[in-house]
């Protein structure tokens, strides 16, 4: 059994994933429209015009893959009650990824050293997606 992330970008998925190709080397394996479905969307899915939105992705980061999706495209992604977690092989890559990871983000907990790793810092990305990066204690 497999645990996998699954999140919902409300019409900015396509900007989200281009973030994440950029800030942590991220590969999309798969990305299907709305407008390519095999079967007709059901009326009042999503707005009209969101035709080009992104019904499913699958994005590798490192050894995890994450699905991301534009949703019901409402235009207002909340990501409340969990954190994606990245550990760096280094304290330069910690610093690295959490830089990339707070370019237009917001920082919650400056990267810094704790009693239990030699980088730890938390930061929502740019669209709200809350990342704690970690170098842990060796």
């Amino acid at each position: 059994m497999q645990v996998q992330p699954y999140l919902f970008f409300d019409g900015r998925c396509e900007e989200a994933l281009d973030f994440y190709r950029k800030a942590l080397g991220a590969q999309v394996g798969m990305m299907m429209r709305w407008k390519d479905s095999p079967e007709p969307c059901p009326e009042g899915t999503i707005p009209p015009g969101s035709e080009n939105k992104v019904m499913h992705a699958s994005v590798q980061i490192g050894g995890t893959t994450v699905m991301a999706s534009d949703g019901r495209c409402g235009g207002a992604p909340t990501f409340q009650g969990f954190s994606l977690s990245l550990d760096a092989a280094s304290d330069a890559e910690a610093k690295r990824l959490f830089d990339a990871l707070s370019d237009g983000g917001q920082v919650q907990m400056p990267l810094g050293k704790t009693f239990f790793a030699s980088s730890f810092g938390m930061v929502a990305d740019k669209f709200g997606v809350p990342w704690m990066v970690i170098k842990p204690a060796t």
